[in-house]
């Protein structure tokens, strides 16, 4: 009981910044527990505190004998050799810190700035990549701690670029011989590869379906009916036009979070008239008043190959976003399907990214693109955007798939809806 105390008193001023103070305390837990762990431990850390490196390491190693599956009792020891200039010695407690925990990102990060301050700046670089991985948020970082997770990310970036230069200059020969080659989706495996872009993969929030390739924008050949539907652009801008003109008192926010859900990124735009939309069909019921006011387009939309899947599609919508909103990176419920943009009005400043390729809208060019794919929108200038956005089904998925998936979504909702 009395060495409980003890140790408790001694954790509390330490949280207070009364080092010295605790430090005694510590001394009276190891009077009565020569070899107690936490007593040893933090005896060497306060020793490394006060700069006397010999005692920090008598002190550590009894307490890495005495706890010897905790990485920061090695990661101190690492910081004892640091001091006494001992490199081999630093770098061999760090590994043992790793060997322990391999995520310990203090040691990982501890390794990395040994590597860098030896002349190992590539192998620095690559730790450091690692650490940037699993650090926690920036916002939970001290003041010194966010300085090196800051150096580690600069020394990532200089390193991102040194290796792209050097690789541009190996590689430009191989290229020169392919002058009329494709080479788009090469470049974005080099970027890749050297840490100037970011790997996106398929992340839907329902339903993958496998084998399905990650194609950010898929190409116009796959949908032959998109001229068709770009031509009628003028029709359906018209009766878009109408609709606004009337009020947009029967549109509604996209993003409609009940009470209690969590929000994450979208806390900003729940409930928000700053996206607004104005569905003809929304989760595969069809809105007729509103189909009713656009007839033109109501029609043409019925002749296209949406999803066809009772309570998820199709949804077709007139999206409203308005000046200086952005909506948050994010991903959709499946790759079964693609979605469609056919820009209607579309002011200067804004855009739109897929993964790692950001396009421009222009008025009556349509796309189609993965939405399980992170993406994100913004509108950065004074007037507001619209587009159409319509559910369609991914061509590469044949009649019989498509209807399997259909029934498998129903499934899963009616099986957790009797739960």
């Amino acid at each position: 009981m009395r060495i409980r105390d003890l140790a408790q008193t001694a954790l509390r001023l330490m949280q207070e910044r009364r080092l010295d103070d605790a430090a005694l305390a510590w001394d009276e837990v190891l009077k009565l527990a020569p070899e107690h762990p936490q007593a040893l431990f933090h005896l060497g850390q306060h020793a490394l505190y006060r700069k006397e490196p010999a005692r920090a390491r008598m002190l550590l190693e009894r307490a890495a004998k005495a706890d010897p599956r905790n990485p920061a009792i090695f990661m101190n020891l690492a910081f004892v050799c640091r001091g006494l200039g001992d490199a081999g010695g630093e770098f061999g407690h760090l590994t043992q810190a790793l060997a322990i925990d391999p995520y310990f990102y203090p040691a990982l990060l501890a390794r990395g700035m040994l590597e860098e301050r030896t002349g190992k700046l590539r192998k620095a670089a690559r730790t450091f990549k690692d650490v940037l991985k699993i650090a926690p948020p920036e916002d939970q970082l001290t003041g010194e701690m966010k300085r090196a997770i800051e150096r580690a990310r600069s020394v990532v970036d200089g390193n991102a670029q040194s290796l792209d230069a050097f690789l541009r200059e190996r590689l430009a020969p191989v290229e020169a011989k392919h002058p009329d080659a494709p080479m788009k989706r090469f470049a974005e495996c080099r970027d890749i590869a050297t840490g100037r872009a970011k790997e996106y993969r398929q992340e839907p929030t329902l339903l993958l379906v496998p084998q399905l390739p990650a194609i950010p924008f898929h190409d116009r050949a796959l949908f032959p009916w998109l001229e068709r539907l770009e031509a009628a652009t003028p029709r359906i801008r018209d009766e878009l036009l109408g609709v606004l003109s009337e009020g947009a008192g029967d549109m509604k926010p996209y993003i409609r979070y009940a009470p209690g859900a969590p929000l994450n990124q979208w806390a900003e735009l729940n409930h928000s008239p700053r996206w607004n939309a104005y569905f003809l069909w929304e989760d595969s019921v069809r809105n007729e008043e509103h189909c009713r006011r656009c007839p033109k387009t109501a029609a043409l939309l019925e002749t296209l190959p949406m999803v066809d899947t009772p309570n998820y599609g199709p949804t077709a919508l007139f999206s409203v976003l308005s000046p200086r909103t952005r909506i948050p990176a994010h991903v959709g419920v499946t790759n079964a399907r693609l979605v469609l943009h056919l820009p209607l009005i579309v002011p200067p400043g804004c855009g739109f990214r897929v993964g790692n390729e950001t396009r421009e809208w222009r008025e009556g060019e349509a796309w189609v693109f993965d939405d399980s794919i992170e993406h994100e929108a913004w509108n950065d200038g004074d007037l507001t955007r619209t587009i159409l956005i319509i559910d369609v089904w991914n061509p590469l998925l044949g009649a019989a798939e498509r209807e399997l998936v259909s029934s498998l979504l129903n499934g899963l909702r009616d099986y957790y809806s009797e739960g």
